[in-house]
């Protein structure tokens, strides 16, 4: 079952990191990745007409309100271009490259690699999807002793579009700036695989139980969860009995991506079985046996104080060998790293 993490520490903000240059995105077969809390909770609309009305999910004393723009929530399917941006920085990490907040992407591009089509009203669609992501604000309660703190934050801070001049008026590009939640937990590897297929799911819900049956069913063998649960965490709005018969469908029609649904009637729970798509991680292996300069691991005790270097070289090499990363300079790639362990937990 893959890691899960606490409602309050995953919307958690961490503190701001410094911005790096504009990031392009250019790989054209990225493997598809998200974010662990965008796939746990319920922030996206899963309706087709515009909804305006604040939603709040209550899990284990801890809670999230999300409040759409006068447009609307933002959708599912808005999504997918945070999933394109997530999918590419991620990319980008495992060679071992630099990355922003900022990124450009080609707009024909990121329609191809969500297999949407690319006539003027999907270039039209793109910004709307893009308003109405700057435009959700999430806030959260986080609990620590006796007092609790409430942050605030969107699922993009900013975009910019730029048209070709003339009549047609085509989309050429879009710029995002992702915010600094939905940056930091791709910097901290809070991040799942999703398979290709995810974006020839048609229908909201099948892309949400999808997402769901990742986060929660993972690579065992099967997950169990009831039929009003799994409809609260969906953010579906519909009745017990409408997300039910959608269940039967889906169960019957049997084409959700890496997991068979089974619904069982007698006690109202489903089923999620892995199909073998889904394997556990391979053993942990280095997949960098080269010596490091003696002289890095003073600049380490500068960026990790408090923090074992040859804990963190250890810790750094099986990285390293989960993501199959040979780093090309491996003494700044080492120190990036330590940066990154130091500003996601401080000192030991």
């Amino acid at each position: 079952m893959e890691t899960d993490i606490p409602l309050a520490r995953s919307l958690l903000i961490p503190e701001r990191h410094p911005q790096h240059d504009l990031f392009i995105c250019d790989v054209a077969d990225a493997v598809i990745k998200d974010v662990m809390a965008q796939m746990e909770h319920p922030f996206y609309s899963l309706s087709k007409k515009p909804e305006t009305t604040v939603r709040r999910y209550e899990h284990n004393g801890n809670w999230v309100e999300i409040t759409p723009s006068v447009k609307g929530l933002a959708t599912i399917y808005d999504k997918d271009i945070l999933i394109y941006c997530i999918s590419q920085i991620m990319a980008k990490l495992k060679n071992g490259e630099a990355v922003s907040q900022q990124v450009r992407l080609s707009s024909r591009e990121l329609l191809m690699f969500t297999n949407r089509g690319t006539a003027g009203k999907d270039y039209q669609a793109l910004v709307e999807a893009l308003d109405r992501l700057e435009g959700t604000r999430i806030r959260t309660n986080v609990v620590t002793g006796s007092e609790e703190q409430i942050n605030g934050f969107g699922l993009i801070e900013a975009s910019a579009i730029r048209r070709k001049h003339g009549l047609d008026g085509r989309l050429l590009w879009c710029e995002v700036k992702l915010s600094d939640w939905v940056f930091n937990a791709i910097r901290a590897q809070e991040v799942l695989t999703l398979h290709r297929d995810y974006f020839r799911l048609r229908k909201p819900i099948e892309r949400r139980v999808y997402e769901i049956a990742r986060k929660h069913c993972g690579q065992q063998d099967q997950w169990k969860i009831s039929l009003p649960l799994l409809l609260k965490k969906s953010g579906s709005k519909s009745t017990e009995k409408e997300f039910r018969r959608a269940i039967r469908d889906l169960a019957q029609h049997d084409h959700l991506p890496d997991y068979h649904v089974v619904f069982d009637p007698a006690e109202d729970m489903v089923i999620f079985q892995n199909r073998g798509s889904m394997k556990p991680p391979a053993p942990e292996v280095e997949a960098w046996e080269g010596a490091l300069d003696p002289e890095i691991f003073q600049d380490v005790r500068s960026v990790a104080p408090g923090w074992d270097p040859y804990h963190l070289e250890r810790e750094w090499r099986i990285w390293l060998g989960e993501n199959e990363i040979i780093p090309k300079s491996p003494e700044r790639h080492f120190i990036k790293f330590c940066k990154s362990w130091f500003e996601k937990r401080g000192k030991p």
